[in-house]
């Protein structure tokens, strides 16, 4: 499937914010939007009026770029969303927050949404027992996610093994660290999420 593939810190630049893309990079002094707070190119003094439709478009391009996915899959969960009963905006948001690739970032196996994306890909977990290499997966309350027996033998098992007990886990998820395991106990709420766009501005933006 196609994907990004260029510098992720260009893209917090390029929209004006921090997006912690790059995991423990961005908490460090290295953090390139900390060093260069203004888009990539060539530097102009002069000031540009974004439109209404501008800033609706970048905070579409925020959602996209938390979450690594591309414009039609992220329409598509859009439409998905209108089609749901309920708030469309909170519905995207906790269907992102239910892809297999961010409930592994969320448990503290992966540093980055992109990092445990490619665990899943590689064939590192399971769901309900199950091997699975979908990232996209939209996960429901009571799944579980485990290593497999390739993941466990794999360095970075024994890395993150000794890591994940400092990680900050979120309520709506229960982590088993002996058994390095993890569960899905509810649909996230909207507080907790913490997203870093707004999701009504999303909603206009496709509803025109």
């Amino acid at each position: 499937m196609a994907r990004y593939t260029g510098p992720v810190c260009r893209l917090c630049r390029r929209l004006g914010d921090k997006l912690y893309l790059k995991g423990e990079k961005c908490f460090t002094p290295k953090c390139t939007f900390e060093r260069r707070p203004y888009p990539p190119g060539q530097r102009s003094t002069r000031r540009r009026k974004v439109s209404d439709r501008g800033l609706q478009w970048r905070e579409k391009q925020k959602g996209r770029a938390v979450y690594g996915i591309l414009e039609a899959q992220f329409r598509k969960y859009y439409e998905e969303a209108v089609r749901r009963h309920g708030v469309t905006g909170e519905i995207l948001l906790r269907t992102l927050e239910m892809r297999a690739d961010n409930i592994i970032y969320r448990l503290g196996f992966a540093d980055s949404r992109a990092q445990a994306r490619q665990l899943v890909l590689h064939g590192h977990f399971t769901v309900n027992g199950r091997k699975s290499a979908i990232p996209s997966r939209v996960l429901k309350a009571a799944d579980e996610v485990r290593w497999t027996s390739r993941g466990q033998n794999s360095e970075y098992f024994k890395i993150i093994s000794e890591n994940v007990a400092s990680k900050s886990i979120p309520s709506w998820l229960n982590l088993d660290i002996t058994n390095m395991s993890g569960r899905v106990l509810a649909q996230p709420e909207i507080d907790e999420i913490g997203a870093k766009f707004n999701t009504a501005t999303i909603v206009e933006y496709y509803s025109r």
